[in-house]
């Protein structure tokens, strides 16, 4: 019986796991500039952020030292920002590093996400 629920939560797990993982598609951009690109309603009343302000955002930026330091995170094309785990902003700044794209920074990521943070197994820009 007990072998029987063992397997079962084994089971269980494995599929949680691989039900999490996931293909993202969206901008990169870093965790302190992530707030300019949420949508937010202001005076008018209009509706600011979203994927116009990520897409504008240079690698530039994303390449300053307090920008580096914050870590990076993808913007979705749902309007989400999903923060990458610490591997995977290791792996944004090479990439950022080594792309001559100046900004509409898109990126494939695939991992696993958990909440509002995505473990980072690979990371491409595309160009």
């Amino acid at each position: 019986m007990f072998v029987r629920l063992s397997l079962c939560a084994t089971l269980l797990t494995t599929v949680a796991a691989v039900a999490s993982a996931a293909q993202i598609q969206g901008i990169l951009i870093d965790q302190m500039c992530s707030s300019k690109a949420e949508v937010h309603i202001v005076a008018g009343p209009r509706l600011e952020g979203g994927m116009i302000v990520a897409e504008a955002h240079t690698r530039q930026c994303a390449l300053m030292p307090e920008c580096q330091k914050s870590g990076y995170g993808i913007f979705t094309y749902d309007n989400k920002y999903l923060k990458f785990d610490d591997a995977g902003s290791r792996k944004a700044l090479a990439a950022l590093r080594a792309s001559k794209k100046e900004d509409d920074l898109k990126v494939e990521v695939t991992g696993e996400i958990q909440g509002d943070t995505i473990k980072v197994a690979s990371l491409k820009l595309v160009e």
